[in-house]
């Protein structure tokens, strides 16, 4: 018999989209899906793919505001939707947001397995504030089961005394045949492809926000302590846009030799041709629960160059083999993995061929199953 299960999440993410479908073809699961919102515009671009959704779902009506650094978001309707999905069990994306603590209480009433949807790791930054870690240890305290992305999140919930046959790990995934067929075509493209994107003969490559704690001043300050030698051959690319991006227009404007160029904020059809002409993906973040641009670049068969606050890291890369780890805000580690790298075209050639080969195992129906397995799991032992 299949089980009804419904899942709580903020927006309709693009890289979501591709799991919630293969989790729906499961013969074991009678899936429903519930969003907060359609989107946040105040901190995303992505565009909303509802034409590719396969899945039974609805969005809540919402009201959200920023107030300070938080982001307020209240929902109404949330008991109705729940009663009228009658699920067997929940899987919940987080604590941050009243919607997840209504649920929370709704399942405790209606004797339904409540299995929280957990990424935090005990690396992030937004760890720390005494009200915040109360509360997070009270809904915590009160789940039935949890689904980790990877390693550091599952040792996170191990810190907070959560048992280990509580955790439950279905690796984070991108739709990696997307990815890596578009990659394919731009590279049977080159010239094509280099043209209309205006990009360099050869570059570095960042995707993601241009916001501090990416480590986006860290990767420029590193450029432009390269030999000259590889800056003048090298570019330096930025996809994507955020707060900073003025700030880091300025301190490229005085590297020499060199080129630093910023894309701009690139949706998903495009961001593969990015991928597929660069010698490497560089994340050198200080903060990141998971970071699913290393699994794009991996799609794409890329080397990686890798802070180790990066929640994917001990999942997705292995030192010297795909690619090298870097300290969080460490120039000089930085420069040395740049140059080590840019020097040797076999290593990064065998590196993005190990890349593409691992992530094959971090792919949408591999989390779908292990959802299907918790949620098996969970339900005959309430």
């Amino acid at each position: 018999m299949k089980l009804r299960l419904v899942i709580l999440t903020e927006i309709i993410s693009p890289y979501r989209i591709p799991l919630f479908n293969a989790l729906a073809r499961n013969a074991d699961v009678d899936l429903h899906v519930i969003f907060l919102a359609e989107t946040d515009p105040t901190l995303r671009q992505w565009r909303v793919y509802t034409e590719e959704i396969r899945f039974s779902h609805q969005v809540l009506r919402s009201w959200r505001k920023q107030v300070g650094s938080y982001n307020v978001l209240l929902n109404r309707g949330v008991g109705h939707a729940l009663d009228a999905a009658s699920p067997n069990a929940i899987l919940c994306g987080g604590y941050n947001y009243v919607a997840y603590w209504q649920t929370l209480l709704w399942a405790k009433s209606h004797k339904v397995p409540f299995l929280l949807w957990s990424e935090s790791n005990q690396y992030e930054l937004r760890r720390g504030h005494a009200l915040v870690e109360f509360l997070k240890s009270e809904f915590i305290s009160r789940c039935d089961a949890f689904v980790v992305p990877g390693l550091w999140a599952q040792e996170y919930l191990r810190i907070l005394k959560v048992k280990d046959e509580l955790i439950f790990t279905a690796p984070n995934a991108v739709d990696n045949e997307l990815f890596g067929d578009a990659a394919a075509k731009a590279r049977r493209n080159l010239a094509d492809c280099r043209r209309d994107l205006g990009l360099p003969e050869r570059y570095f490559l960042f995707v993601g926000r241009l916001v501090r704690e990416k480590g986006v001043f860290e990767l420029v300050s590193a450029y432009a302590k390269l030999d000259e030698k590889i800056r003048s051959q090298i570019s330096l690319v930025f996809v994507g846009d955020g707060v900073c991006r003025e700030q880091l227009q300025r301190e490229a404007a005085s590297i020499s030799p060199g080129r630093i160029q910023f894309a701009g904020f690139a949706h998903r059809e495009q961001l593969a041709a990015y991928y597929a002409l660069a010698e490497m993906l560089i994340l050198p973040t200080y903060t990141d629960t998971w970071g699913l641009v290393v699994n794009e670049a991996m799609a794409c068969g890329l080397p990686i160059i890798l802070s180790r606050a990066a929640g994917c890291g001990p999942d997705l890369v292995k030192e010297n083999w795909n690619g090298l780890f870097v300290p969080p805000r460490d120039v000089s580690s930085l420069i040395v993995a740049m140059m080590a790298l840019a020097t040797q075209p076999d290593l990064r050639e065998m590196m993005g061929k190990n890349s593409f080969q691992l992530v094959s195992q971090f792919s949408p129906v591999a989390w779908s199953q292990a959802v299907a397995g918790a949620l098996q799991t969970t339900v005959s032992h309430d």
